[in-house]
């Protein structure tokens, strides 16, 4: 059912808007599926899990590595990886950074803000950003570039709450983009919308949604006996 879903939500997305599958937690096989039915950008939250299917899938798929990054792992995505959504620090950048210099690398980000009403969710408030964007620690970077914003809504059935987060997000960027970004061709991507949400975030100016459940069907977590 994979190349049946993909085709159901492609003709839900705009051709300008990237449809990044999610496809953590699930097998090579399935992934493979996807990516014989066209899809070539795949998100993963894991650095291992992300590094293994690299390692056995085709060299041409595109990595998105879109959940909290530790800075102890990104040793291992940092040789392939094409973008991380998820920069929450400045710690996590000059990790980042510094791993991409090893590789020889620029590796693009995107600013990970918090947008939802949910404590639990990571990520910068627009202060915080615009501290890491003037310091001389950031200015010092030479290995990573700053592409665009990320962030996730509320999970909860109110579309109007969900419609002001990612309008806040939007508005995040185009503040950002002003003040910082001015003239960049390459500050240009608003990473926001899930399977449950995305046709708002579509609407709000998403350049890339991030689609899982809609594509791969639900997640099964083991069950850990102990």
């Amino acid at each position: 059912m994979i190349k049946e879903n993909l085709s159901v939500v492609r003709q839900t997305i705009p051709a300008e808007v990237r449809l990044i599958a999610v496809s953590k937690t699930k097998p090579v096989s399935d992934i493979e599926e996807a990516y014989n039915a066209g899809q070539r950008v795949f998100g993963e939250n894991k650095a291992l899990e992300m590094r293994d299917k690299y390692a056995v899938l085709p060299k041409d798929i595109e990595w998105h590595f879109i959940g909290h990054l530790q800075t102890n792992k990104i040793k291992y995505i940092a040789p392939f990886v094409s973008l991380i959504h998820s920069i929450d620090s400045l710690n996590v950048l000059q990790a980042v950074d510094k791993e991409a210099a090893k590789n020889g690398r620029i590796i693009d980000c995107l600013l990970q803000f918090h947008i939802a009403k949910e404590e639990t969710k990571f990520g910068l408030a627009l202060n915080e950003a615009e501290d890491i964007l003037t310091s001389d620690e950031y200015k010092s970077l030479t290995h990573i570039r700053i592409c665009g914003v990320m962030g996730m809504a509320t999970n909860t059935d109110d579309e109007a709450l969900v419609r002001n987060e990612f309008r806040e997000l939007r508005n995040i960027f185009n503040t950002l983009k002003d003040k910082h970004f001015a003239g960049s061709t390459f500050f240009k991507e608003i990473s926001m919308g899930m399977s449950e949400d995305y046709p708002i975030a579509v609407k709000e100016g998403a350049t890339m949604v991030r689609v899982g459940s809609k594509i791969f069907g639900k997640r099964i977590y083991a069950e850990v006996n102990d």
